[in-house]
């Protein structure tokens, strides 16, 4: 098996839907599986989406275990060289499972890929990279010093936007929302920290795999492949500083126990609009 979908729901049967019928169609000539675990949705997901992909594998949860513990439950069946953690709120174009799959088999060295993701009126989204949350990045975030000096590499490097959007870069963090993984990667650095309920997780990934797994620059040509993403209304101010705090401490604490320059080989793609 070439690839395996990952795709962890909750209450969204519609989202998760669409989100399906787009991969179906991504997955079109390419030796591929698709994995959904429901987390306890009470809104009558399993029946709905069973019902319209009998192809699909189902996980259904009695309870609400968490993206990053349902993400590793379907990780451990899945069979393919390279895994896709997918949310189901997205739209894949059609020709970007192909596209990853081929930077990924034409650079080796590269743990891991991400997309340049689109919000539903078809902007940038900036959540498609990221730098490593160090205190001091956090800081510029929240104080609204990266909002002010976008293009700074110190201050405003939470969201990279002193990179070209159009060019595949190379970056700290890929969002959890698509994240193509090697399997043999995950093998050496370990799944998803289930210590993460939600939030936090894929930099948590990405930091390991940069850690762990690659310590050199690649630079590498652009190459056009698009993800339309369905960004939801975004958590207030006081929530978003109560899972900063949060995650930030667990991960600070992690990263205490490891020591050494680290380099994450990942990309975000160039943006293209998609064929409806």
């Amino acid at each position: 098996m070439k690839l395996s979908i990952v795709i962890v729901s909750y209450n969204v049967k519609y989202y998760l839907e669409q989100c399906l019928c787009s991969v179906i169609r991504a997955c079109y000539g390419l030796d591929a599986e698709i994995w959904v675990v429901d987390n306890a949705s009470s809104d009558g997901s399993v029946e709905y989406i069973r019902s319209r992909f009998p192809d699909v594998h189902f996980i259904e949860n009695q309870e609400n275990v968490g993206f990053s513990r349902a993400n590793n439950m379907a990780i451990r069946q899945a069979t393919g060289e390279y895994i896709l953690l997918l949310n189901p709120d997205t739209v894949v174009g059609e020709n970007t499972l192909s596209g990853c799959l081929h930077f990924m088999d034409t650079h080796p060295e590269a743990g891991a890929t991400g997309v340049a993701m689109l919000k539903d009126d078809g902007g940038f989204a900036w959540e498609s990279r990221r730098g490593l949350p160090t205190p001091f990045t956090s800081f510029c975030k929240m104080t609204g010093l990266c909002a002010l000096f976008p293009h700074s590499r110190r201050l405003g490097r939470y969201y990279m936007r002193y990179l070209d959007k159009n060019k595949t870069n190379q970056i700290d963090v890929i969002s959890g929302a698509f994240c193509m993984v090697r399997r043999s990667a995950l093998d050496k650095t370990g799944l998803l920290d289930e210590d993460f309920f939600m939030y936090g997780e894929d930099i948590d990934l990405s930091y390991r795999l940069g850690f762990c797994t690659i310590r050199e620059k690649v630079r590498i040509k652009a190459l056009s492949v698009t993800c339309m993403f369905f960004i939801r209304p975004c958590l207030s101010f006081l929530t978003n500083i109560t899972v900063v705090r949060i995650v930030g401490w667990h991960l600070l604490s992690k990263w205490l126990l490891l020591s050494g320059e680290s380099w994450i080989c990942v990309c975000t793609r160039k943006n293209v609009c998609s064929d409806g």
